[in-house]
This record gives C-alpha cells, structure tokens and sequence, in this order.
C-alpha cells in the first residue's frame, strides 16, 4: 500500500539551474523506499525478528537515509549514481551528462558484478558533486517531561524540533527526509530540498571526545537552516497531523493543503 502525498510542484531538486529531479520522480522514490522497508519488516518477522529493535533508533535512521538515497538513484533516469565508497560525499553522484558518467565509470574496474575503486579519494569529494541525503525523525522532549516513545510508536505529535547532522559545515545540495512509525513501521512523512545552503546554516564542529564517547566530528543544522529548507518542501504525507506540525511558524510556515 502507497500513502498520498501533498506535492509542491513548484520545487525541483536542481543544481547550476538544471533540474535533476522533479517532485513526481522524488514520489516514485518515497512510495518505493517505504515499500522496501515494509518489505523488510515482512521478511524478518517471518524468523521472529523485529529488526527495527534490533537495529535502535540512530542505526534505523541510518537505514531509512540509505534506502532513501539507492531509491532516488533508481528514479533519476542515470542522472544520479550511488557514491561507491562507504564515507564518500555526496552521497548521490551527478552523472546527468555522458561526460560525467564516463568520468564516474573510469574510477572503478568491476568484476563479477562487483565494482572495486582505484582511488576512494576521488569519491570524497566527487569532481561533479551530487546530492546529499539526510534522514531525521526529529526529538521528543526529555523524558523527565514525558515518557519517550519506544520504537514503533508514531512521534509526530510529540516532537518539538528535527535538524539533520553532517560532517562538515559545506555541506550543500541536501535532499533531506522526515520520518516517522505509521503502523509500526519507518515511513518517510516529509522530504525537503536546498541548493542554497551556507556554512551559517551548520553549527559549530562537534569533535570526537577524548573517551571516545563519539566516533566522527559533526555539525548539526541550525534552527534558521531547518527553516530554510522546510520552505524548499517537496512532499508531505497527507495526514493531518503531519499537515499540521510542519505549518508551524519555525518549519514550513503555512498549512501545504
């Protein structure tokens, strides 16, 4: 089963003035990652495995962002290609010319259907660049205020902000996502598209702490970037309390419907 979604026709996913991705292709890809990953709940369930419990919410949100980002790759018509090496950027290659997916193709020999790189730098950055994809399904207040939500249950109405995270504050180009439990299961809710981002729009570099306590530096979206790209909206599932949540004044600013 497919959810309706409200779309803004009038925002492509365009880079240098040339639309890569248009809102009904950025459907396609939402209704075939949330089938993926009903999909995948099917599956596990079979061996008595809820594998979103197994996984936790920061690994599943994880997941949500890579069966986001091989779906958009799927429906961009070649124009896009998954970044081969694992911590590479963006995530999504620009191959919308044959000179750029000749120049992709040159960087890696495959082999029994497997493609093996010559040079990971070259993935980090890419020369053409890309988009990058960002997963959140946003914070809840403490629980000292009120009990978290355990997996599987819906957070929309409990929310009081989302941000996404990067590694570095050049990050630019983000098709980012908004997910929620609908069923029990990660459904992507929102999907939301900036070209225009600025350093100003990244916090300050977190660093890793001496005690290990974090693995990789990050930089968390500013309140005025969330804003910025809430108003480059593609998507919104059609439920109400969705529609609802992301007209406040801090998000997308006005009811989508």
């Amino acid at each position: 089963m497919s959810y309706n979604y409200i779309l803004n026709d009038e925002h492509n996913v365009s880079i240098d003035n040339e639309i890569i991705l248009k809102p009904q292709d950025i459907l396609l890809a939402i209704n075939f990652c949330n089938n993926a990953i009903k999909m995948l709940d099917k599956q596990t369930k079979e061996f008595d495995i809820n594998i979103f419990e197994v996984l936790g919410m920061r690994n599943l949100s994880g997941l949500v962002g890579e069966y986001f980002a091989k779906s958009v790759q799927i429906f961009s018509n070649n124009s896009l290609q998954s970044n081969l090496h694992q911590d590479g950027y963006p995530d999504l290659l620009l191959t919308n010319t044959i000179e750029k997916l000749d120049y992709f193709q040159s960087l890696y020999e495959e082999n029994n259907g497997k493609k093996y790189l010559k040079d990971k730098s070259l993935f980090s950055p890419f020369k053409y660049g890309g988009i990058e994809i960002k997963a959140t399904c946003g914070t809840t207040p403490p629980a000292k205020v009120i009990p978290k939500p355990l997996i599987g249950e819906q957070r929309i109405n409990l929310i009081n902000s989302f941000s996404w995270k990067a590694h570095h504050r050049e990050t630019n180009n983000l098709l980012g996502i908004f997910w929620d439990f609908i069923d029990a299961i990660p459904t992507i809710t929102a999907c939301f598209y900036r070209n225009d981002l600025t350093i100003d729009n990244w916090g300050k570099i977190v660093k890793p702490k001496e005690d290990g306590g974090r693995t990789t530096s990050i930089s968390i979206m500013t309140s005025k970037g969330v804003s910025k790209m809430c108003h480059g909206w593609i998507a919104v599932i059609d439920k109400e309390e969705y529609i609802s949540t992301f007209a406040k004044t801090k998000w997308i600013g006005k009811r989508v419907i």
